[in-house]
This record gives C-alpha cells, sequence and structure tokens, in this order.
C-alpha cells in the first residue's frame, strides 16, 4: 500500500520548490566587509582570505561602484591606520582612515555604511581597549568608544557596529551619539561576540593581533549557551537596534535563541575562518563552492538571522540577481 501523504509532491520541480521555500537569501540580507589601509597604495592580496581584498584609500570610489553594482547595498567599515598606539587615536581622529573612507563612499554612492566600532587595528598592543594594570580597563575603554562612535558619525556612518565586548558600550555610545547631535544614527550591536578561533584570516587582513595575552577577559567563551541571551538582552536594554551574533555557522544554536527570544532585528556574522575553510576546500577540488556557499548562508538564515555579513556578500547578490 502507498502513502497517501507524499512531501515528494512539491519537490517535484524548480518552480514549486520556489513556491514553498521556507527560507529565501536576498540581496538586501548581505552586508559586505570591506577594509582600507593608509600604508598602501594599491589593493593587497592576503593568502589566508583568497579573493579579499585589502584596498588602499584612495579605491572608496570604486569599491562603492563595484559593490552597487554587483548587487550588495550595505559595507562594513574597517580601517588600518599609518600610525598606532597605546590609545588607538587614530580610531576617533577626523581625517583617521576610517572616517575618510567612510565619507568617500557616501559621498560616491547610496550605500548603507556601517562602521565597525574597535580599537584592536588601531593600538599599539592590539587589545580592544585601553590597557591598565595589564588588563583591558573597561570604563576608561567606554570613553575612547564613545568619541569613536561620534567621529564616525559625523564622517557620514548610517550605523555604528561596537565590537569590543565591553560591559555598558551600547548605552555609553547611545548616549554620545544623542548627546552630539546623531539621535538618527543606528547601533548594531556585536552582543554576543565569542573568543574564536575562526577569527584568525581576519587578524592577517586587519593586523590586529593582540601583542599579549588574548582576549578571553572580554569575549564570550565558547561553552556559553545562555550567556548568550544575557548579553543580547543587556545590549537591547541599553538601546541597540540591532543585536548581533558572531561568528555564525559554529553559534546557529544561539542564533536560533536569539531569534525565538527577542523580537529585534538579528544579524549574524559569516566571519573569516568560515570564510577560508570553503575556499581552501574549494581550490582543492574538494566541494563545490557555491553551492556550499550558499547552504552555509542558507543554514545562517533559517537559524533565524535577518542579515548576514559575509565576505560573500558579492558573490552571492549577484548570483541572486542572476536566477
Amino acid at each position: 500500500m502507498f502513502p497517501e501523504n507524499r512531501a515528494r509532491r512539491l519537490r517535484k520541480n524548480d518552480k514549486i520548490r520556489n513556491l514553498v521555500a521556507e527560507t529565501v537569501l536576498r540581496p538586501d540580507d548581505m552586508i559586505l566587509p570591506v577594509f582600507f589601509d593608509e600604508n598602501i597604495d594599491s589593493p593587497r592580496n592576503t593568502d589566508s582570505m583568497p579573493g579579499v581584498k585589502t584596498w588602499a584609500l584612495k579605491d572608496y570610489k570604486n569599491i562603492a561602484e563595484n559593490v552597487t553594482s554587483n548587487g550588495v547595498n550595505s559595507v562594513l567599515v574597517f580601517g588600518v591606520p599609518k600610525k598606532k598606539d597605546a590609545v588607538g587615536s587614530q580610531a576617533y581622529a577626523e581625517d583617521g582612515v576610517a572616517q575618510t573612507a567612510i565619507r568617500g563612499i557616501k559621498n560616491a554612492s547610496n550605500l548603507t555604511v556601517i562602521a565597525d566600532l574597535c580599537m584592536c587595528e588601531y593600538t599599539d598592543h592590539g587589545h580592544c581597549g585601553i590597557i591598565k594594570n595589564g588588563k583591558v580597563d573597561n570604563d576608561s575603554t567606554l570613553e575612547y568608544y564613545s568619541k569613536i562612535a561620534v567621529s564616525q558619525a559625523d564622517a557620514g556612518a548610517d550605523m555604528v557596529a561596537p565590537s569590543g565586548m565591553m560591559d555598558g558600550q551600547v548605552a555609553a555610545i547611545r548616549q554620545a551619539l544623542d548627546e552630539n547631535g546623531h539621535k538618527d544614527v543606528s547601533i548594531m550591536g556585536y552582543s554576543a561576540k565569542y573568543k574564536s578561533a575562526y577569527y584568525g584570516p581576519f587578524r592577517d587582513l586587519a593586523q590586529s593581533c593582540p601583542g599579549k595575552g588574548d582576549r578571553s577577559g572580554y569575549q564570550m567563551d565558547i561553552r556559553n549557551r545562555r550567556e548568550g541571551i544575557r548579553e543580547m538582552a543587556e545590549d537591547i536594554n541599553e538601546g541597540a537596534d540591532i543585536i548581533m551574533v558572531k561568528p555564525a555557522g559554529p553559534y546557529l544554536d544561539i542564533i536560533r535563541d536569539a531569534a525565538d527570544t527577542f523580537d529585534m532585528p538579528l544579524c549574524a556574522y559569516q566571519v573569516s575562518g568560515e570564510y577560508a575553510m570553503i575556499e581552501a576546500a574549494a581550490q582543492n577540488g574538494w566541494i563545490d563552492r557555491d553551492r556550499v556557499m550558499t547552504e552555509s548562508l542558507t543554514g545562517i538564515k533559517r537559524a533565524g538571522a535577518d542579515m548576514i555579513i559575509t565576505y560573500y556578500a558579492e558573490k552571492v547578490a549577484k548570483m541572486l540577481e542572476e536566477q
């Protein structure tokens, strides 16, 4: 006797499969990280991130045009300065690398510009805050985060994204933005950012490895699930407009928890190590790059993310527009 319920009826061709698809990727879901380095005059390649370039500061117009033409509408801006010091002063300089890039992209395009707000690329010790007595001091770091946020908003950023995992960072930044005429600038909190081994290739790109110690004292322990919910709840209470889980692929359970718990826009960051592993396997002919890329991003979206920061943003957006 054959079954009365036949699930395969809804899988018999592309049109029907698309009609009943529960999860759909869109170009508007994708945010592209872009890196600018004041120390270079032409684009630089990084071995651990094949296909991802670090750009000279003068290239912002070309980047804006390319990104827009490929169907991506949002970028996350990172900068590498010429000068680094103990307090990361170039992170909040009016003519800093990130501020100059933000201003240039906004003048050249209608892209939504999100400014990564951290200090690790700008400090000579490579940590995400101010060092006191050999440790990252939370409260004095907040003063600098506030200065950085205002400088990025002054440059034209639509959104700032604090990634340092300092307690109270969203509240401090919200207050500083509001007091300096930037009530309309949004905050995307790196709310549940884990101390992950998947960040390695990014640190090659951004030249942001800590000189001594690691970031265990401020980034989250990979073993903790409930703590992620507490961190996200704190950011929401402090005024975050969007919350984020980072990394994405190894933390789909945290993304699902967040989607089920909070009625808030949710971002997930498919980080450099996730990208690099796909690329390495594809280059060796072990996997189909495009299919694995699409499957990994669909899995992140299916887990509950509303938007995804990914180095594949241009490639997947162009592919989706061509379908």
